[in-house]
């Protein structure tokens, strides 16, 4: 489900530039992190480790794995807004096949450790989290802008999944008298 999605991401390169198609990598890439990889070098190693099950498991015609370079060079230049926009497109597939029972969403944001920089004057960066506990599966996040809160990017981002109407969890933040959500 997930591989579908990436699959659909714009491919920014030319089709020269095009031996190892766009979904594969990045599926192989957020598998690569799940399974401990930290650099470029951990994800080409991973794909070349587990090569043949990731051809087999994806469908996948390559006849040898990426490079270190090749992911690199994918990784780096890949559009953000596409990826979200993939990501999103999973979490609401993955929330519509969530039984009746998962009515019950925690919402929290964090701050990114490491995002803070003295030197450009900029405050540290937050994410807002939709998470299912019954299904242990993160449905949503959103970056939350410097000059707001996370109260207009949950209202926002509820709504954009297709998640009213279920019971949440989340700070006294939310509480305040022009919060309210509407269906």
């Amino acid at each position: 489900m997930l591989f579908g999605c990436l699959s659909k991401v714009e491919d920014f390169r030319r089709s020269q530039g095009r031996s190892f198609d766009l979904g594969g990598l990045l599926m192989i890439a957020i598998l690569a992190v799940i399974s401990g990889a930290n650099s470029y070098d951990d994800i080409a190693v991973f794909c070349k480790t587990h090569l043949r099950i990731l051809r087999k498991t994806f469908g996948l015609q390559w006849w040898k794995s990426p490079s270190r370079s090749q992911f690199h060079s994918v990784l780096s230049r890949i559009d953000a807004t596409e990826l979200e926009k993939a990501f999103r497109e999973y979490s609401s597939l993955i929330s519509a096949q969530l039984p009746e029972k998962h009515e019950y969403l925690s919402c929290d944001g964090k701050a990114l450790r490491g995002s803070f920089d003295h030197m450009q004057d900029r405050k540290a960066a937050q994410i807002l989290s939709i998470f299912a506990s019954d299904g242990q599966i993160i449905l949503a996040h959103a970056l939350v802008d410097e000059k707001t809160n996370e109260i207009p990017v949950f209202q926002t981002l509820i709504k954009e999944i297709g998640l009213t109407g279920k019971l949440y969890t989340l700070d006294a933040l939310h509480a305040q008298k022009n919060s309210k959500i509407s269906n």
